[in-house]
């Protein structure tokens, strides 16, 4: 299972599934705003299946895979569900603001292009902003308007969210974003266990129906948000084996499991590998282990 958190599962996590009710209905997307004294002190390392804007108020940690960044001072932060990360905060003092949206949300009604492309929210671009007093408080009473208007009765309440949106995005992209990103000093000891973890989280496989989704380097580099050539470099200098190596290794192994404690045939257990054909993992695993699947299993 890739590391993604869903909209149902940050809900949960941060006991808020009383808001749940808040999901809006297939067609318009999903929005909500809340003040981040509710908000947990430590946030997981993982992708997230929505957009999310913070204001954050309060000192910590903002961990990437390869990098990391303090945050000693207000700042609003863009996160997307394509990049992963985590936060540490330093203090139990942690105010402000932040709201939670699916494209789907933002676009309704719009011509604006895919979010990705955005400066704010593309892959490899700076998504910390350090604000002064004069942006905070813009910036709040947006936050404010938006926590009003939610709890309204308004019949186009969601049109106003929406045009609050756009504002604030457009207030960002007046600012300088900040350029004190540190690389970690053991970057390839990290990059390695990520990589480690994230591909052992995607075992055991319960069911023919749960394929797995990340089968080469470059799947893993992406869900990571590195180059693959990093990906590789930190693996083969911590494990001492490719990346390419340590998949097939995790897969032999969990292919002998499914072989010997299972029932299921082999073209069962190849679609749960993530095999197209049935013929293409007998020949896979022949090549890796000597021997084919059902000499396994006899």
């Amino acid at each position: 299972m890739e590391s993604k958190e869903t909209l149902k599962g940050f809900y949960e996590r941060n006991e808020l599934s009383r808001e749940l009710s808040c999901i809006i209905t297939p067609g318009i997307g999903h929005f909500n705003v809340f003040s981040r004294d509710s908000c947990s002190l430590v946030t997981p390392y993982s992708r997230r299946d929505y957009y999310k804007i913070s204001l954050i108020i309060g000192k910590g940690k903002l961990h990437y895979a390869d990098k990391w960044i303090h945050i000693d001072q207000p700042a609003i932060l863009f996160s997307n569900p394509m990049v992963p990360y985590s936060w540490e905060a330093e203090d139990e003092n942690q105010t402000g603001w932040f709201c939670l949206f699916t494209e789907e949300f933002l676009q309704n009604g719009s011509r604006i292009g895919n979010l990705q492309d955005s400066p704010l929210f593309r892959i490899g671009g700076t998504p910390v902003f350090f604000v002064n007093k004069d942006q905070q408080k813009t910036i709040s009473e947006l936050y404010s308007k938006m926590t009003a208007e939610i709890q309204s009765d308004y019949t186009h309440k969601y049109d106003m969210l929406r045009a609050y949106l756009h504002l604030l995005i457009h207030e960002t992209m007046k600012m300088h974003p900040a350029e004190s990103f540190q690389p970690y000093q053991n970057a390839s000891q990290r990059v390695a266990s990520l990589f480690m973890e994230l591909l052992e989280r995607q075992f055991p496989i319960d069911s023919p129906d749960a394929y797995l989704k990340l089968k080469t380097p470059n799947d893993f580099a992406q869900n990571l948000s590195i180059h693959v050539n990093s990906l590789n470099r930190s693996v083969k200098e911590i494990t001492g084996r490719t990346t390419s190596q340590q998949i097939t290794s995790r897969v032999i192994q969990e292919a002998s499991a499914l072989l010997k404690h299972t029932d299921w045939n082999v073209s069962e257990i190849a679609y749960g590998l993530g095999f197209e054909e049935p013929a293409y993992f007998t020949n896979y695993f022949k090549r890796q282990t000597g021997i084919t699947p059902n000499a396994v299993r006899n």
